[in-house]
């Protein structure tokens, strides 16, 4: 038997089969495209993320019926996306993502209510529009007539349990990410509820990750071909779940997920709302791992950055991945320059990451002159998304938090560019492991331990990731990326104004 593990990103999804050794036995990944309706909004069609949702399980599934049927099954997702549904369990709004710029106003009058460092105390998240409570109060607020008409609200892994005939259930990680559960009591949070005349009933009941949901109904699971009798277990956000995929099972273990939006995840084993993380607006939330709890720094402009770029600037390279049956993007880093890129880019094309979270800041791109080539504008995307990384290193560092290692995981962590700028710029050592999809890793992992496969989380995360290879800093190197790290930590504050003044993005 196996096991499956799925993954629900901002712009793909992907299921992948494993056995209880974690060998992989079959896998499959679909896109779905990110829409702007209107200036600031960044929504999925929910009916699209769903039927793709559906068709990687289904893909995954029937490979493996035959000879390893899968039992068991669990789900990642993106933390703070959300839409809303009916009774009958049909979206009445489009998936609204991360990087979606409404709920602003929403915010402040939060913030103004309830005050920020005490919201930062309940809840470990520090305010921002991207949480899921200020996309309910902006629906509120803007659509009366949808808010009206919901049954619950659900975040994309809930979403994923409801559509297959199952109760939603959240976990304590995606459940912190909605800004209204309470990260010590781990429930939800009534002073929040109250204070935003929101009920409980309007979210998921919410569980241990790892907990059994219950069984798939027959005929869902027939059609799919999951085994008679698989069941669902819960999962979770899928920064911890990237962060047990790549073995952070113990506090001061930090994971690097390098996917559209480039996250680190540090290992803690308790609860902190330190103030100086607080000023570096860096959450705090319980892991997928039992007892212990996790911190992020994040860049939105990490793999959607060069996914842009492939977009607009790189057909060529499509086309020719397409006849040779290659990944385009080993055809387009392949031309990126040498060391240290002399164009500076500020990767804030959808808001910012932490430590900044201003969703109204925008992107730009410093340092062109006529003799710049396309491989400078590739070799600055790579740096740049290491740059923001590396100032929520230093961020955890003004706390007292010491990362040694990183443990890159993701699409990113298939990159020998990348991995290695990484190790230049931060100056420590980055390691790949033996599984590049830490997610589907992790979820699978937690659908063995709801079925009584593996002894606890712990253990499964330790025995099943192991070191692949070992990046080290290339010092001299390292020298110089820091005379550019410290030219980007100007770009910020210097054009700010100017970006601001542009007005929403489009």
């Amino acid at each position: 038997m196996s096991l499956l593990g799925v993954d629900v990103g901002t712009t793909g999804t992907k299921a992948v089969a494993f056995d209880l050794n974690g060998n992989v036995l079959a896998s499959a990944y679909r896109e779905y495209q990110l829409r702007h309706p209107r200036p600031g909004f960044v929504e999925v069609d929910a009916e699209e993320m769903w039927q793709k949702v559906w068709a990687v399980i289904g893909e995954a599934a029937h490979a493996v019926k035959a000879r390893d049927p899968v039992e068991a099954l669990a789900v990642s997702s993106l933390g703070e996306g959300v839409g809303a549904y009916d009774t009958q369990r049909r979206p009445l709004s489009n998936t609204v993502t991360a990087l979606d710029a409404r709920g602003a106003a929403e915010c402040r009058w939060l913030e103004e209510r309830l005050g920020r460092e005490h919201l930062f105390d309940l809840t470990g998240q520090p305010c921002h529009c991207s949480f899921t409570i200020n996309r309910i109060l902006w629906w509120r607020n803007n659509e009366p007539d949808l808010y009206g008409k919901v049954w619950k609200f659900l975040c994309c892994e809930e979403m994923v349990y409801a559509r297959l005939g199952l109760e939603p259930v959240t976990d304590y990680s995606i459940a912190t990410r909605t800004m209204c559960f309470d990260l010590r009591k781990l429930a939800w949070s009534k002073e929040i509820l109250e204070a935003t005349d929101l009920n409980e009933s309007q979210f998921a009941r919410v569980a241990p990750s790892g907990t059994v949901i219950g069984k798939l109904p027959r005929a869902i699971a027939d059609e799919l071909g999951l085994a008679r009798g698989a069941v669902a277990v819960v999962g979770g956000f899928d920064q911890p779940c990237a962060a047990l995929g790549g073995g952070v099972v113990e506090a001061g273990m930090c994971v690097d997920g390098l996917g559209t939006v480039e996250c680190i995840t540090l290992g803690l084993d308790g609860p902190t709302t330190d103030r100086r993380l607080l000023a570096g607006k860096i959450p705090c939330f319980p892991h997928v791992v039992d007892g212990m709890y996790a911190l992020i720094g994040y860049n939105f402009g990490a793999g959607s950055l060069l996914r842009w770029f492939r977009d607009n600037f790189c057909q060529a390279e499509v086309e020719q991945a397409a006849r040779q049956g290659v990944d385009p993007y080993d055809l387009i880093t392949a031309q990126a320059s040498q060391g240290p890129s002399n164009v500076l880019i500020l990767p804030h094309f959808v808001g910012t990451g932490t430590p900044y979270l201003d969703p109204d800041s925008k992107g730009a791109i410093i340092g062109l002159t006529l003799a710049t080539k396309k491989g400078d504008l590739i070799k600055a995307i790579v740096d740049s998304a290491t740059y923001e990384i590396t100032l929520n290193i230093e961020t955890m560092k003004k706390a007292g938090i010491e990362i040694k290692e990183l443990r890159a995981t993701g699409g990113g962590a298939k990159s020998r560019l990348w991995l290695q700028t990484k190790a230049d710029i931060t100056g420590l050592p980055v390691v790949t492991l033996n599984v590049t999809e830490g997610g589907c890793l992790a979820t699978a992992i937690l659908a063995g331990v709801g079925l009584g496969r593996f002894s606890s989380i712990r253990e499964a995360g330790q025995r099943l990731v192991k070191v692949k290879e070992r990046y080290e800093p290339d010092l001299s190197l390292h020298k110089q990326y820091r005379e550019k790290y410290e030219l980007h930590k100007r770009i910020y504050p210097a054009i700010s104004p100017i970006t601001h003044a542009l007005g929403g993005r489009g």
